[in-house]
Formats: C-alpha cells, sequence, structure tokens
C-alpha cells in the first residue's frame, strides 16, 4: 500500500485533464492580463508627454471688396429670313 501525500493529494481532487485544462486556463488569464497591462501602460506613457498649448487664433484679414463690371444686354437683330423654298416630294 502506498502512503498518501502531496503526490496522492492532487489526483483524488481532479482527473488528470482537468488539472490540465485549469493550467491551461490560468495561463491563458495571465497571457490576457499581461497583455493588457502592457497596453494601459503604452496608453498612459503616451499621455504623459505634454504637447505645447496651442498658438492663438489669428484675426482674420478683411477682405478688400471685388467690384465687378457689368454691360447691359443688347437685343439681338432679328433676322431676316429668305423666300421659301418648294419642296416636292415623289
Amino acid at each position: 500500500m502506498t502512503k498518501s501525500g502531496w503526490y496522492n493529494a492532487g489526483m483524488t481532487f481532479l482527473s488528470v485533464q482537468w488539472q490540465g485544462f485549469g493550467w491551461c486556463f490560468a495561463v491563458l488569464l495571465l497571457a490576457f492580463a499581461v497583455a493588457n497591462i502592457i497596453k494601459l501602460l503604452k496608453a498612459g506613457f503616451r499621455n504623459l508627454k505634454k504637447s505645447p498649448p496651442p498658438p492663438p487664433p489669428k484675426e482674420p484679414e478683411k477682405p478688400e471688396p471685388v467690384y465687378y463690371i457689368v454691360e447691359r444686354k443688347k437685343k439681338r437683330p432679328k433676322k431676316q429670313y429668305s423666300e421659301p423654298k418648294e419642296i416636292t416630294f415623289r
């Protein structure tokens, strides 16, 4: 008969497959946490760099007025029609 100890205590609680699933899940959670911590640290360091204040807005210059020269419309001369031609259909 074998003595019960640390080796046997783990085997009675969960099967080997469930222990493997537990360790895989633990590694997945650890990797997820590390990835998100790194992402948050990058975002935090990016926000630490202070940008210089924006320059004050310049006052818009008043544009000079534009003047257009407009001519009046002229009447077209009436067209002179020639004498009508005779058309025959065969």
